[in-house]
């Protein structure tokens, strides 16, 4: 995995990466009071891949999902533009759930349950 995408474990459940450049780890609670991407639902992994363009966030994703086992939720944060219809796409296409998708300013945020 290059240094452009970062794959991130939870502590406890459900922290979100910092996207302060610390790359540390920070309370949901406080990430969504500031106005960032929302951290809902639980997960139990988050990918980040923004600053990436199709397909590289559709293949970390898939890359991501192949470590977890069923019924565990990936979160995946992203800036390409295209990405809400790639996500629905791979969806539907490998019979993951999509949870939820929401944006924030240029960021989108995925979360998918895996079959």
């Amino acid at each position: 995995m290059d240094d452009q995408s970062k794959v991130t474990e939870p502590a406890t459940k459900a922290p979100v990466a910092g996207s302060d450049g610390g790359g540390g780890i920070r309370d949901q609670g406080a990430r969504a009071a500031s106005g960032q991407v929302p951290a809902w639902p639980l997960h139990d992994l988050e990918l980040d891949t923004r600053g990436l363009n199709c397909p590289l966030p559709i293949l970390r994703t898939k890359k991501g999902l192949a470590g977890l086992t069923s019924g565990m939720v990936l979160r995946v944060m992203a800036t390409d533009p295209g990405a809400v219809r790639d996500f629905e796409a791979f969806a539907r296409q490998t019979g993951n759930t999509l949870l939820a998708a929401d944006t924030a300013g240029p960021e989108f945020v995925f979360f998918l349950q895996k079959r």
